[in-house]
């Protein structure tokens, strides 16, 4: 046990040599994580239809930057979160393949964390789009 200690820890400190050809397979496998989030999550695909909605509607109402900003980092939140829920949804299927209350407890946690940033990123929008929209109807 102490050896293969030892072996894991020498492996952690060594320095690996900067490669092209690494940081090209590392972007390929972060393009199949990516392939495999919209393959498999449904609410990716209406997270992604938003997405658009939000971007035509802010193109469309001349958001000033800093709109254009809490939007993208909304946006990216959200995704992000829905990836970090489904790699923990992979994660969880491997290692308890029967039913477990504590899988599910995992599961559950994740799938709040998408709903936090869901509900900050609709109040965001709310925000950002609600005056002018408003704006635009009684003109």
């Amino acid at each position: 046990m102490e050896n293969e200690q030892k072996s894991y820890d020498k492996r952690l400190s060594e320095r690996k040599r900067f490669s092209i050809v690494e940081r090209a397979k590392s972007f390929s496998y972060a393009i199949r994580g990516l392939k495999l989030l919209f393959k498999t999550q449904h609410n990716s695909w209406v997270q992604i239809s938003l997405t658009i909605v939000v971007i035509f509607l802010g193109i469309f109402l001349c958001i000033s930057q800093i709109e254009w900003m809490f939007l993208i980092l909304s946006i990216g939140s959200v995704l992000t979160a829905e990836a970090f829920n489904t790699a923990f949804e992979f994660d969880i299927d491997l290692t308890s393949p029967t039913y477990h209350p504590y899988a599910r407890d995992t599961k559950d946690v994740a799938a709040g964390a998408v709903l936090i940033t869901s509900v900050m990123a609709t109040v965001v929008g709310i925000i950002i789009f609600l005056p002018k929209i408003i704006l635009l109807i009684t003109n």
